[in-house]
């Protein structure tokens, strides 16, 4: 049987993909209790592939950091549901952190940030509106636009 949280990302046109192994020394996610976090997520589409690569403020527009922050937050789903197994046991959103690959002066991070915290509430309603922190950085994994990390609270 097909969950309420997978029929909505099915009628979002979303397709979970396979999670991405980490790329150094840690796993992809923790659970302690009630709690779940997920490693930082960079923003490899479904083809694994990045949706945008290099900085915000200089060659990566708006709009597809955004797009970024989406895959991001697409990708914490997957690993959610792998520890998880079923996304209908998320209770809340707690929080998601971004990291914004910035050009020196870029200060619009918290609006890239909302193409992550957007799929979340419209994915998870009201239980997905979570706290948030944004910061530019200099450089991400793999020359990556957006990286995003999250915590939820798990039933």
């Amino acid at each position: 049987m097909v969950g309420t949280v997978e029929t909505k990302l099915t009628e979002l046109g979303i397709t979970l993909p396979t999670p991405a192994t980490p790329m150094a020394n840690y796993v992809p996610f923790v659970r302690s209790g009630n709690t779940v976090t997920v490693s930082g997520q960079v923003c490899f589409g479904n083809d694994g592939k990045l949706v945008a690569k290099g900085r915000l403020g200089e060659g990566v527009s708006m709009e597809d950091g955004q797009k970024a922050a989406r895959a991001c937050a697409v990708n914490l789903l997957a690993q959610l549901k792998a520890a998880l197994g079923d996304l209908d046991k998320v209770a809340r959103v707690i929080r998601l952190g971004g990291f914004i690959n910035s050009a020196p002066g870029f200060g619009d991070g918290p609006k890239v940030m909302n193409g992550a915290s957007d799929l979340m509430v419209a994915v998870f309603g009201d239980k997905g509106r979570h706290a948030r922190s944004t910061v530019g950085v200099a450089a991400l994994p793999a020359d990556a636009a957006v990286e995003v990390e999250g915590t939820f609270e798990v039933v």
